[in-house]
């Protein structure tokens, strides 16, 4: 089978003039030279395609792909992610991971929290601050933590993300309003443990090869901020989750993966709430794939589950679903 592979590289965008946290979610060259390693030792053949553009101009040229492995996350707006399976799904080429309507979805943490909690998760009480004059209508307990509604990889979060006071909250909103141009999601604040779980497949076929618990080191703040993700080797330790604790996660992560319709393989954040139950932060469907130093790699290895594993169980699940083999 051919597969292309589409992806946006963070160091093209650098070279363009981009900062470091505005190409925070992009990928290195040892993520693609992995996966496309992986792909090629199950038995395909690849072709790097890259970004949105480079994708547009090959579908333009007549290019065709038996299967596309799609990474790429987009720069702008909150329809960033769907912008590559929305092209191959009007050339009717099928691709690995979800498509642009649960890309979209995920992408928006309320949007996301709404149709989980509507399916039985539990998730802490949240609003959307669109303006300043929302915060009029907030009624949720204190402490609160506040983020930018569409953004990843920790960015907008840092030690001023946890909230004590309406003037705190009126503080942060208007520097995370005006700095990201886009609603702030402001939730009850976790008190508790910190995990993040894999999945693999699609549906009913769907797993989770493991989860990892979130540890920060001492002098560290207690939340997976840009800086804590950016330098985790100095202020994280990652430790394999079991026993009962893992059931929980596996519940409250399959659950909200089914519901928001993910597909083949991916992340669920979650958090242990102040009445002791895990509780849904956010998901992940195109969770980081370089293979040392991303989060589903890393809670994989620590579970026995190697990096070709994943890609295997990745390809297995697109495969299925796009030619019922």
């Amino acid at each position: 089978m051919k597969i292309g592979i589409t992806y946006d590289l963070r160091s093209d965008y650098l070279s363009q003039g981009y900062s470091m946290e505005e190409t925070a979610e992009f990928d290195k060259e040892s993520t693609i030279e992995g996966i496309e390693l992986a792909i090629q030792k199950a038995g395909h053949k690849t072709e790097r395609i890259g970004h949105a553009q480079s994708l547009m101009k090959a579908l333009l040229e007549g290019k065709k792909w038996d299967l596309v492995f799609n990474i790429a996350e987009g720069l702008y707006g909150e329809g960033r992610e769907s912008l590559v399976p929305a092209l191959l799904d009007y050339y009717k080429i099928p691709y690995v991971f979800s498509g642009p309507v649960t890309l979209g979805i995920s992408l928006n943490k309320a949007f996301a929290k709404q149709i989980v909690k509507e399916n039985g998760v539990n998730t802490p009480a949240f609003k959307v601050i669109s303006q300043l004059s929302d915060m009029q209508n907030i009624n949720l307990q204190y402490p609160l933590f506040a983020k930018p509604i569409s953004e990843g990889t920790g960015k907008g979060i840092d030690a001023k993300s946890v909230i004590n006071s309406v003037e705190e909250l009126q503080k942060v909103c208007t520097n995370l309003l005006s700095k990201f141009n886009q609603p702030v999601l402001v939730e009850e604040y976790l008190p508790g443990r910190e995990f993040t779980v894999g999945i693999l497949g699609s549906g009913e076929d769907a797993f989770v090869p493991g989860a990892m618990e979130i540890v920060y080191k001492e002098d560290t703040h207690n939340f997976y901020s840009y800086e804590n993700k950016e330098n985790f080797e100095r202020h994280i330790e990652y430790v394999a989750v079991t026993g009962d604790l893992l059931e929980q996660c596996k519940f409250v992560a399959l659950k909200s993966w089914k519901s928001l319709n993910c597909l083949d393989g991916g992340r669920v954040d979650v958090k242990i709430d102040r009445f002791g139950k895990v509780s849904f932060i956010e998901v992940n469907p195109l969770a980081g794939l370089n293979p040392i130093i991303s989060d589903l790699p890393i809670l994989c290895g620590l579970n026995n589950f190697s990096y070709q594993e994943i890609i295997n169980e990745i390809l297995k699940s697109a495969i299925k679903r796009n030619f019922n083999t």
